[in-house]
């Protein structure tokens, strides 16, 4: 289960009991933080937190904002400095050195934007954070939302003398893995968990089983050679190829190149795929694909392979090279926060 699904989830359930709850949401960001902005913290009126902001070293204090919100019954945002000397912040325990500002409110408005976080699709959740409308929730695709939506970044604009928070909410990432092994299991395991929708691909219906597969979202068994056009992918569709069979996978392989695909990976050797891109006539597609897939962190075992591959499509896309972050120079998160 995804940190967004167990925290929307919790809401429901207190929803459903009638216990009040506040919602803080994290809407801008400097310097080194722990979160970006979107990560949000469920604070019900009574019992621990959901959701993480900080790694623990502000959940506390938000809390107890967030219980301050309810009892006034109005929003509020609120901003936590840690850019003071590094000993005087870290030596309280604090992991970061940046600012964070987040967007503090009472049951009714934590309803609202749980309700746009488990609908919206291709839409901006757009929540002012003063000015006359302060707290009140729309979903939006013009303008800034556009611009939002566009770059997945989160972002506070200024509009007509008010600042104003845009969050876009795309669709998860869906992932097709063609292919129903044994070592998919771990693979779908893992991409489920982290709240994307996977789609498990093989002419073998036996084993498209939710017994065997219990995070899959769907199962489809159509000919390799049309999966495409049976499964129509798209920008925010990440592919693996991994039957083990040659004919089933040049087959996969065939369909799925020169598809919108946010990324597609094929199991096993460089050589193996690029035979298979010679019978395809296509041998310059090699720099379309991942081949083989995942990182190179000395994987063995399905296991630690499903890693491998979750992670190198993670950092595809995210735009990342998947180096270690020793090695990086500048904020580990980027894109625009005020």
């Amino acid at each position: 289960m995804s940190e967004l699904t167990e925290l929307l989830d919790a809401a429901e359930a207190l929803a459903a009991r009638g216990q009040p709850m506040a919602l803080a949401t994290v809407v801008a960001t400097r310097g080194s933080t722990y979160r970006r902005a979107g990560a949000r913290l469920l604070i019900p009126a009574e019992g621990e937190p959901i959701g993480n902001i900080s790694g623990g070293c502000l959940e506390g204090d938000v809390a107890r904002t967030g219980r301050e919100v309810l009892a006034a019954g109005e929003p509020r945002t609120v901003v936590f400095d840690m850019t003071a000397d590094d000993d005087a912040v870290w030596g309280y325990g604090l992991g970061c050195n940046g600012a964070i500002e987040l967007f503090v409110e009472p049951t009714a408005g934590a309803l609202e934007s749980v309700g746009a976080l488990r609908s919206g699709q291709g839409a901006c959740l757009v929540i002012p954070l003063s000015g006359p409308d302060l707290g009140l929730h729309r979903l939006e695709t013009d303008g800034a939302a556009a611009a939002a939506l566009r770059d997945g970044t989160p972002r506070v604009e200024e509009v007509a003398g008010a600042r104003v928070f845009y969050e876009p909410l795309l669709p998860p990432l869906r992932l097709l893995v063609c292919g129903a092994g044994h070592d998919a299991i771990p693979l779908v395991r893992h991409a489920a968990e982290l709240g994307w929708r996977v789609v498990v691909v093989d002419v073998r219906g036996a084993l498209l089983t939710h017994g065997r597969f219990p995070g899959a979202a769907e199962f489809a068994s159509p000919d390799p050679a049309a999966a495409a056009d049976a499964l129509a992918p798209d920008e925010r569709t990440a592919a693996i190829v991994m039957s083990h069979n040659y004919l089933r996978d040049i087959g996969y392989l065939g369909s799925f190149l020169d598809r919108p695909l946010a990324y597609l990976g094929m199991l096993g050797p460089r050589g193996r795929t690029e035979q298979m891109l010679r019978e395809l006539n296509r041998p310059e597609a090699i720099a379309q694909l991942h081949a083989p897939a995942g990182l190179d962190i000395g994987a063995e075992g399905p296991d630690e392979v499903a890693h491998a591959i979750v992670a190198e499509i993670l950092g595809v896309t995210r735009g990342r090279s998947g180096g270690p972050l020793r090695n990086r120079r500048g904020p580990i998160h980027e894109g625009p926060t005020r």
